[in-house]
């Protein structure tokens, strides 16, 4: 539990700093596939904390994917993932994504806000088997662009 800091790109490169009462707690990068934390962390929790974060804030990229109209959602889904977008703010509620092992990947989104004309989650809530994340996101920016 701290705050953090972190820099995502949409390939999955990433890194992430927790500090708790100022000082560094935990530090993860990952970048070409390849994951790295100080202090150590096991397999699930290196994956929570690089694909689940990555696929949590990069919900829309979807591709070949179908979809359908239920109640007053749309329900998008591919391969491996499944989205479910609210129909009348067109805001993320929950994605599943299916991992190789069998295991789901699940995400719940909340408190929609508005950053540089763009709406966010303010709340993300990330789970896989065991292990839960919660995001509780206070300021974030967006570097568009090619």
């Amino acid at each position: 539990k701290g705050s953090g800091v972190l820099n995502i790109s949409r390939n999955g490169d990433m890194n992430m700093r927790v500090y708790s009462f100022g000082f560094l707690a935990f530090q993860i990068s990952a970048e070409d596939g390849v994951i790295k934390s100080s202090p150590p962390v096991d397999r699930g929790k290196g994956m929570i904390l690089t694909y689940g974060l990555r696929d949590c804030l990069f919900w829309w990229d979807l591709k070949d994917f179908d979809i359908q109209e239920k109640e007053n959602r749309y329900v998008l889904r591919d391969m491996a993932r499944t989205l479910w977008i609210d129909r009348k703010t067109m805001f993320p509620i929950r994605q599943i994504i299916s991992l190789d092992d069998g295991r789901e990947l699940v995400m719940t989104y909340e408190d929609p806000e508005l950053a540089e004309d763009i709406w966010y989650p303010a709340k993300i809530r990330i789970e896989l088997s065991r292990y839960s994340v919660t995001l509780k996101i206070k300021d974030i920016s967006f570097i568009t662009g090619a």
